[in-house]
């Protein structure tokens, strides 16, 4: 138990770490997320390689109350949707929220048939309105870094999935539900949306990524200022700091949102991925190690079936029909 609960602090990091005891079935039901037979077997270590290696899995729907999980159709079968609701307290993310988010990006990290995932929320005016402050206040102080602790790695899960994530803003992001958002590849927001890091408000700083994500997506003074500020702005200013990849007018979000997790769901799923990681690898290391990266990453599309049906397809001047092999 303690080696997972490790596992679960830097995940992104794909090793295992000695740390302090924490009461870890508080906040997780391990057999919901990888199957009590796994929990006995003697050769589990908790390691993230083990858990990728499940390629099997069907997508199911996710088990929380609050974060729900599903296909759109059958006519985009690689698109998945994860839908925060919690009504009654803004999409607020608490210890029951967090266990499903974790729950359902981890099933669809081992889900081999989904290419795009868009993270919706299904209250009016709202996306995500931060940690939730009064479950907080119930919470010691080392709870409250495991908490926070928890949330960080979830949320660099979410990052480090293979697949493009879009998330779509309507209404207020806040705080966590900021962070959330940051985590994803690509931010869709409406006009009137609210975003912003109250956190030195409440004499706290951001914890689950936003003081490293942000500065990485607008530049360093101008998330100093919001940052430091606390000060929230909206869609049309999210844009033009680079901080969203579109604003579009109030109610328009989800279909521009849908829009473009069309347009990635018909190109080659494994040129996707590769794609995805030569980007996010690439920008943490010099540039001559980044075209090397580059270079290994084209070299393992070459003898892809998905290669050749794209040249097919562009001399008979027809759509490809990919499958990711």
């Amino acid at each position: 138990m303690g080696t997972f609960m490790a596992f679960t602090r830097s995940l992104g990091h794909h090793y295992i770490k000695k740390s302090k005891s924490h009461n870890f079935s508080q906040l997780f039901d391990l057999s919901k997320l990888i199957g009590p037979s796994e929990i006995s077997n003697p050769n589990f270590d908790g390691s993230f390689h083990q858990l990728q290696s499940r390629k099997t899995l069907i997508l199911e729907p996710a088990s929380s109350e609050s974060v729900k999980l599903q296909r759109l159709s059958d006519s985009d079968p690689g698109i998945v949707e994860v839908n925060l609701d919690r009504p009654g307290a803004k999409n607020a993310i608490g210890k029951e929220m967090l266990r499903g988010l974790r729950a359902t990006f981890e099933t669809i990290s081992r889900d081999d048939s989904a290419n795009v995932v868009m993270i919706c929320s299904s209250v009016p005016k709202v996306f995500c309105a931060g940690a939730d402050l009064k479950e907080r206040k119930t919470m010691t102080p080392s709870e409250v870094q495991f908490f926070v602790n928890t949330l960080r790695s979830t949320f660099s899960l979410i990052e480090e999935l293979c697949i493009p994530t879009i998330a779509v803003i309507e209404g207020t992001a806040l705080g966590g539900g900021l962070e959330m958002a940051l985590s994803c590849d690509l931010r869709i927001c409406e006009e009137d949306a609210v975003l912003g890091l109250p956190e030195t408000g409440l004499a706290i700083i951001p914890g689950a990524g936003g003081t490293q994500r942000l500065p990485r997506l607008v530049g360093k003074s101008v998330a100093k200022e919001l940052i430091f500020t606390g000060r929230k702005i909206g869609g049309r200013e999210a844009m033009s700091i680079g901080l969203v990849n579109y604003s579009v007018p109030a109610g328009e979000a989800r279909l521009k949102a849908l829009e473009v997790a069309r347009e990635i769901n018909q190109k080659g799923p494994i040129a996707i991925r590769l794609a995805k990681k030569a980007i996010n690898e690439g920008l943490g290391i010099d540039l001559a190690s980044a075209l090397e990266l580059e270079e290994e990453c084209y070299e393992q599309l070459l003898n892809t079936k998905d290669r050749l049906e794209g040249l097919a397809a562009f001399a008979e001047k027809r759509k490809p029909r990919y499958t990711g092999e």
